[in-house]
């Protein structure tokens, strides 16, 4: 059974993603937000303690529906490239609704200090949930390299989803069209490149590139990703270095 306090949460969540949605980040303020959904402001803030956290809602929101929408779309054993474009191609979808809340909060998030950038220490759980799904997408496709690399790599392609994310939010073509080109033309391109890392040829780069992740891991952004291999599921591994 529902708590008071549960639906008095849950209807601070819903009206502030609503007029997000209508007005903006930057137009919409606690006091409309705790007026709209009826209680009063020093309730609100009881809650969330500002807009900041009403958007973490929104990310672990949307990181939840788009686990779901992915993990329905990828096939068992199929390409990397092909289960990376069902990866890529959920979340736009998932997104589609804030299109227009996207880039009126654009300005705030790429703000180091802001706690709504993905890179914030607010955003860790938004964040780990989205690394942990690439996680799952790559134990359960084929052609995924091994050792180092592989530890790094659900970081380093939730990396290529917030450059494709930030195409989106400027993206104005009908129905996101180029951004589901670029999904559809990086995809094929990042398996290529990854299946060098088997070749003794890729190996320096490789190198560098993990060698790279390591030094900008003391910055605590992303310590989860960088210290631990991706395990998350128990299905059946399939890839080329097993």
């Amino acid at each position: 059974m529902t708590t008071k306090s549960e639906q008095t949460r849950e209807a601070l969540v819903e009206t502030a993603l609503a007029m997000f949605r209508e007005h903006g980040y930057e137009k919409t303020t606690m006091r409309a937000i705790a007026a709209e959904a009826g209680v009063s402001q020093g309730n609100a803030y009881y809650y969330f303690d500002g807009k900041d956290a009403l958007v973490q809602q929104l990310y672990l929101r949307l990181q939840a529906e788009h686990r779901d929408a992915a993990l329905a779309a990828i096939r068992d054993g199929a390409p990397l490239a092909d289960n990376l474009c069902a990866l890529w191609r959920a979340g736009i979808d998932v997104m589609e609704p804030y299109h227009g809340f996207g880039s009126t909060l654009l300005t705030t998030a790429l703000q180091a200090s802001s706690g709504t950038s993905p890179l914030s220490g607010a955003s860790a759980q938004a964040r780990d949930d989205a690394i942990g799904l690439v996680a799952d997408v790559l134990e359960r496709s084929k052609g995924v390299p091994g050792g180092a690399l592989r530890r790094q790599l659900p970081m380093l392609l939730w990396l290529v989803y917030l450059g494709i994310t930030l195409h989106w939010v400027c993206d104005d073509s009908e129905q996101r069209a180029r951004t589901m080109t670029l999904i559809d033309g990086v995809a094929p391109i990042l398996a290529r490149m990854l299946m060098l890392a088997r070749l003794p040829v890729g190996r320096g780069l490789v190198a560098d590139i993990t060698a790279l992740v390591e030094k900008l891991a003391p910055t605590g952004s992303l310590p989860t990703a960088l210290s631990e291999p991706a395990s998350r599921t128990s299905s059946t591994v399939r890839t080329e270095d097993d």
